[in-house]
């Protein structure tokens, strides 16, 4: 190890002292470090052997500013980067590229090496970690159980009982006693739960505060941030290096896998035995005497093997813990900045319920939501506010493709192969030339003006969905787009707007630091640094006075 030691503070030196001679002629602003980086594209200035190292190190603090505001600088939203020991890549910000790498050439956009190195490990063969015709034939399948009506009712029935059972009762605790409340950590807890029993018919009881913590979680966690940091990392053959020697971070990463991969093999060993009873008693296994509907399940009665479905549900629960919690945080945060937008969700969380015989909002802890997929899909504003708030804060920050074989883009950069091809959702959430001169405010009305949707029966019986659809999906890729479009995407706003329904209409959150604004934190999902600290009153009902619920309510625009 002296020797692999003795070579990285070499190069820390020569960094360090490339800085200090170069900070002279050049500052960590975008003005004067990027433009026209001599790689045959706009980017980050560039010297030979270290590439970009310089600018990368001195703005390792603000990497997704630093990247916005270079694509902002550039004149097609899309710059080309080369870091020592990296692929050169190509980050844009641009909806025409987006459309051209996601649709238009997606055989040309796999994931590649590169990226199924970095999570191979702990997804192995999943769907999100591979490309070609296993690709299609996972996807084949997944789509088939995600149109399922069994797996849609599971999840409600699913948060029913968890919302009933243990995020409300948390939340009424907190506002009977005064304390402070870490709302992230509520709501990652409450969607581990939820994940593990739609994915794998299990409680791990995460948000009971009478259980112990549960050891798959802290696996999950742990593994997630050491697998987030190996694609972060300024040059791979680091964590590579440490992997071959199983050593520090990467020892850990093993262990913790190892963790995980046992318990879910341990599933899946059981449920082929109670499989195997219920034939032997009589019962069958086709949605009666006792059959499961949970995606394990529901894998193993396709006749999947053993670490095939271990890979499909591990990579669902990665994709699913983090996400809806992430844009849950980012969205409580955000309308206890805009109390009027969460006036006007809150009005048509009420109309929706009274249309539904349901109540008024506050009610009994113990109570059920009372309302169906129909309901949440009618949901407009809610959704608006939803949308509004993954455009700002993305649960995923960027996504990587390498591509298989030369290409220009529709802008006109060059793409060679092999290079790493990045579409930046954070940064073009940001971009004034997509989004108009508002494009860093919090602005439901850029939702809520949008047409309806024409003739179509899907979008004429979902108002918010229709909604949606206005906007382009390369637009807005937080669910990716073209073949790759995520399949998870209904499943999350149904989660999402039930717990916003069961949370707003019966508490009030305050933040306990009113004038902090948090640090967007991009791991494999983003988070906010340092967590969301509230207290929690109990809701006082009001009655409704605004036609919030049919989408025709006041301006809506908070800045």
């Amino acid at each position: 190890m002296a020797w692999f030691v003795a070579a990285w503070s070499c190069l820390l030196v020569v960094v360090m002292v490339s800085s200090m001679r170069l900070s002279r002629s050049a500052s960590s602003s975008c003005g004067s470090s990027c433009g026209h980086g001599g790689h045959g594209g706009w980017g980050p200035r560039s010297y030979p052997v270290i590439g970009c190292l310089v600018a990368f190190y001195r703005n390792r603090r603000r990497l997704l500013d630093w990247y916005t505001e270079m694509l902002a600088a550039s004149p097609s939203q899309t710059i080309v980067v080369d870091r020592l020991g990296a692929r050169r890549t190509v980050v844009t910000a641009n909806p025409a590229n987006v459309e051209h790498i996601l649709r238009a050439r997606f055989a040309n956009y796999p994931k590649g090496k590169p990226f199924t190195d970095v999570l191979g490990d702990l997804l192995g063969m999943g769907i999100f970690n591979v490309d070609g015709e296993l690709w299609h034939a996972q996807r084949k399948l997944v789509s088939h159980e995600f149109s399922a009506r069994a797996l849609r009712d599971l999840e409600v029935t699913v948060l029913e009982a968890e919302a009933r059972d243990r995020l409300v009762p948390a939340l009424a605790a907190a506002s009977r006693g005064g304390g402070v409340v870490d709302m992230q950590d509520v709501l990652r807890r409450f969607a581990f739960d939820v994940i593990c029993r739609v994915s794998l018919g299990v409680d791990p009881g995460c948000l009971d505060p009478a259980l112990p913590a549960p050891r798959l979680a802290a696996a999950f966690d742990t593994a997630a941030g050491i697998i987030a940091r190996r694609g972060a990392a300024p040059v791979a053959a680091v964590w590579k290096v440490k992997r071959a020697l199983d050593a520090g971070s990467e020892r850990r990463l093993r262990e913790e896998i190892g963790v995980i991969h046992e318990a879910v093999m341990g599933l899946i060993r059981s449920r082929r035995k109670e499989r195997a009873l219920l034939l032997v008693n009589g019962n069958g296994v086709g949605g009666g005497g006792g059959a499961r509907s949970d995606l394990l399940s529901r894998m193993i009665e396709c006749g999947y093997p053993d670490e095939a479905i271990r890979d499909m549900v591990i990579s669902f629960i990665m994709a699913g813990r983090d996400t809806t919690s992430s844009a849950l945080t980012w969205f409580f945060w955000l309308l206890m900045r805009h109390r009027s937008v969460e006036a006007q969700v809150l009005d048509e969380i009420a109309a929706t319920r009274r249309a539904r015989g349901a109540g008024e909002e506050g009610g009994d802890d113990g109570e059920g939501e009372g309302l169906d997929l129909d309901d949440y899909r009618r949901m407009r504003v809610l959704h608006a506010a939803l949308c509004e708030t993954m455009r700002l804060y993305p649960p995923v920050a960027w996504d990587s493709k390498h591509a298989a074989a030369d290409d220009v883009l529709p802008d006109g950069t060059a793409v060679g192969r092999g290079d790493r091809v990045t579409y930046f959702q954070y940064g073009m959430g940001r971009m004034e030339a997509i989004w108009g001169a508002d494009a860093a405010d919090f602005s439901l009305d850029r939702w809520l003006s949008l047409p309806r949707g024409g003739g179509d029966g899907a979008a004429a019986a979902s108002p918010a969905a229709a909604a949606f659809a206005g906007v382009s999906p390369f637009k807005y890729p937080v669910f990716q787009g073209g073949p790759r479009t995520c399949l998870g995407k209904e499943m999350a706003f149904v989660q999402m707007k039930f717990v916003a329904s069961a949370v707003l209409r019966r508490f009030e959150l305050r933040p306990v630091d009113e004038g902090r604004t948090p640090a967007f934190v991009p791991l494999m999902t983003a988070h906010m640094a340092g967590g969301l600290n509230v207290t929690v009153r109990r809701r006082t009902p009001a009655p409704a006075t605004s036609t919030a619920a049919n989408g025709t309510g006041g301006e809506l625009t908070s800045s």
